[in-house]
């Protein structure tokens, strides 16, 4: 049986980051809306699946879920003296380039059973103008595996954020949308995990196509 919530030295982080920092730079400098809060559960293992466009997408999602979210992130990143410290308690898990989908998938199961929020990008990379074309089947097996509801969050506009040769980030108006909890599949069949990976893709650009 997992736990219920995130440890409290995450909680405390994710608090002091969010409302430090990525609130303000969502609601002043990007605008942002954020629409469907009240469809996320605030507490035990949740599979948040959303589309891809930017790298600023994991605090956002994060941000407008009301929770942390574990993100896996560079194994590279984990060998920096404080940031380290700094990311896991944010709940950043370590994936080294090239090793299999296995490790990525212990690693979230770990955290899910431990009662927090996993964000998985469902096509699995950026996408161009935010639409997932292409869906993958992770995030319905790990939701299998770990008896968690997904939930599919869309981005709107952050495609637009970075632009080749830019560091500061475009001041781009953003929307947010929160669909409806998605139960975990009953079992790892693939016809099963394909049908919800569908059921998913087909929220998310649903919620897309609303626009701003």
């Amino acid at each position: 049986m997992g736990k219920n919530r995130e440890p409290l030295a995450s909680l405390l982080l994710y608090q002091a980051f969010k409302w430090s920092v990525v609130s303000p730079m969502l609601h002043v400098y990007f605008r942002g809306k954020i629409y469907g809060a009240e469809n996320v559960p605030l507490s035990g293992p949740l599979v948040v699946v959303s589309n891809h466009a930017s790298n600023y997408d994991p605090p956002i999602v994060s941000n407008c879920v009301r929770r942390p979210v574990a993100y896996m992130a560079k194994e590279e990143l984990f060998k920096i003296p404080v940031l380290k410290q700094a990311i896991e308690l944010y709940g950043a898990y370590p994936v080294s380039r090239g090793t299999s989908d296995r490790t990525a998938i212990r690693a979230a199961l770990k955290y899910l059973n431990e009662g927090w929020a996993v964000g998985i990008f469902l096509q699995g990379t950026r996408t161009p103008d935010g639409r997932i074309t292409d869906p993958k089947r992770g995030a319905a097996l790990i939701a299998a595996k770990a008896k968690a509801p997904l939930l599919p969050v869309c981005l709107w506009g952050t495609q637009a954020i970075e632009e080749k040769g830019m560091v500061i980030p475009r001041a781009v108006p953003i929307t947010v949308r929160i669909g409806e909890l998605i139960a975990s599949p009953s079992s790892t069949d693939k016809e099963e995990l394909e049908t919800i990976t569908q059921k998913c893709a087909t929220a998310i650009n649903a919620l897309h196509t609303q626009g701003r």
